[in-house]
């Protein structure tokens, strides 16, 4: 995958819990630029939040209010601000449910004072400690308290509405959300925090948003890396084409998320941009094929062995490493056969292709070191195993993503890599199966395959 933008969410992502972006963080953007590729924010926060954010970094682009409001460094690309109508039905909801709520602007967050605290520094850090179980109780001890020592007149707020509003908060629980969400059809409530809604026009979306600066840029959705920790990244990250969840993330966002890196303490962002190879490196090549750099940070990790210079293999070493692939043929064949008996027939046919094949590519090219005809083989090997994942219905990008981290596991007590004397071959620590062996994981992902055909099969049949 060829990454041409990439996109932070701004609260728990980009910046740290004391609301600065890490000096790793800003190298990295500052080299992915450099690079040629695009970087922006995509945020629930206002334009008015991330202009300093945007000149400090040196961003590209900013979509802002949830894909609401869209601008760059000279214009403003897209604004869809709030009908009027739906702007009076929400004040009058939340009077009568005695809600606080906050309305945004181009250039604020008006309204509530209760609002305009949880918008702070310190509210949303003290929020990460509050157990989700006590978010109903602090959510309407909020109302409840605010509502009384600083009550929100309704004639003050639809004074506010005669200027353009992009975004309303409202100060709810997530079932309270739901449960109003069925009251305003031409409206969509997402969420960036457990306290509060955030409130927008329906269609719009963070998503939306990166899809809409990809048409002005010219990249689409396949090519952008995003980064979240929240629920309203939930469908950025499950539409873009490499999503990164960070440490601190909820639950749902690490599980939609193709990636989980380090907290957004522990320089996350700079390690997930180097471990899928979009921030390169002084020391290696990094490839546009994010699973080449995932294998080449495998093995500069065990042994350091990566090569920077096109070098063909030598007989005994393209050998040894014919000899892992057959292996794996051989396993892939036993996973076919449904007995013994026919496992072996199965190798006798083995083998038999492989003299008709050492007799024909005799007759085809002379016996010479040659990296062309290395290349092409092994090309034609990898192509060849899409090609039976294809023909299998099976999509192997997670997968290989499940082998990789289980690679990764190879390490020994001692901190290094053991290797084959003859072949260096990885060895496998002797307590490698237990706790990093892939099958079980391979196993859930291959049922949620199954799952996502059953229901698009489901969702035909209703359709006819």
């Amino acid at each position: 995958m060829e990454v041409k933008a990439v996109f932070f969410d701004i609260d728990g992502t980009l910046v740290n819990d004391r609301k600065s972006v890490l000096k790793s963080t800003k190298d990295a953007i500052k080299i992915v630029k450099e690079q040629g590729v695009l970087v922006g924010v995509a945020t629930g926060r206002g334009p008015f939040f991330v202009k300093e954010l945007m000149e400090d970094l040196d961003l590209d682009f900013a979509v802002t209010y949830n894909g609401q409001y869209i601008f760059n460094k000279e214009k403003v690309l897209f604004a869809s601000p709030i009908a009027k109508s739906s702007l009076r039905q929400l004040i009058a909801y939340a009077k009568k449910e005695r809600k606080e709520i906050a309305l945004g602007t181009e250039h604020a967050v008006v309204g509530s004072k209760i609002m305009s605290f949880g918008l702070g520094s310190f509210s949303q850090l003290v929020s990460r400690f509050i157990p989700t179980v006590l978010t109903r109780t602090v959510s309407r001890s909020f109302n409840r308290m605010v509502s009384k020592a600083v009550p929100q007149k309704e004639d003050d707020l639809l004074n506010l509405i005669n200027q353009p509003i992009y975004q309303v908060l409202m100060l709810m629980t997530p079932e309270e959300s739901e449960k109003a969400a069925s009251d305003f059809e031409d409206l969509k409530l997402t969420r960036s925090n457990p306290f509060a809604a955030d409130i927008i026009n329906q269609g719009n979306s963070k998503l939306e948003g990166i899809r809409r600066v990809g048409k002005e840029y010219g990249f689409d959705l396949n090519q952008v890396m995003a980064f979240g920790d929240s629920d309203n990244d939930l469908e950025m990250l499950a539409g873009v084409g490499m999503s990164v969840a960070m440490g601190n993330g909820s639950s749902s966002v690490k599980e939609v998320a193709k990636h989980i890196t380090a907290s957004n303490q522990q320089d996350g962002i700079h390690k997930a941009l180097e471990h899928f190879g979009v921030l390169a490196s002084e020391k290696v090549f990094v490839s546009r094929d994010y699973h080449f750099n995932k294998v080449k940070t495998f093995h500069h990790m065990m042994d350091e062995r990566t090569q920077e210079e096109p070098q063909a293999w030598d007989a005994e070493g393209a050998t040894h490493r014919a000899d892992f692939k057959i292996e794996e043929l051989v396993e892939f064949v036993r996973a076919a056969s449904s007995s013994e008996e026919e496992f072996q027939n199965s190798l006798a046919s083995m083998h038999e292709a492989l003299d008709k094949a050492a007799e024909k590519v005799a007759k085809k090219t002379p016996a010479k070191q040659n990296l062309v005809g290395q290349v092409d083989a092994l090309i034609d090997t990898l192509y060849f195993t899409y090609g039976s994942f294809v023909l299998m219905g099976v999509d192997p990008e997670r997968i290989f993503d499940i082998v990789h981290e289980a690679n990764m596991g190879k390490v020994f007590p001692d901190g290094k890599a053991h290797f084959d004397p003859v072949t260096h071959k990885i060895l496998k620590p002797d307590d490698w199966e237990e706790k990093y062996a892939p099958e079980p994981a391979i196993k859930q992902e291959l049922q949620r395959q199954l799952k996502a055909y059953e229901r698009h099969k489901e969702r035909n049949r209703n359709n006819k």
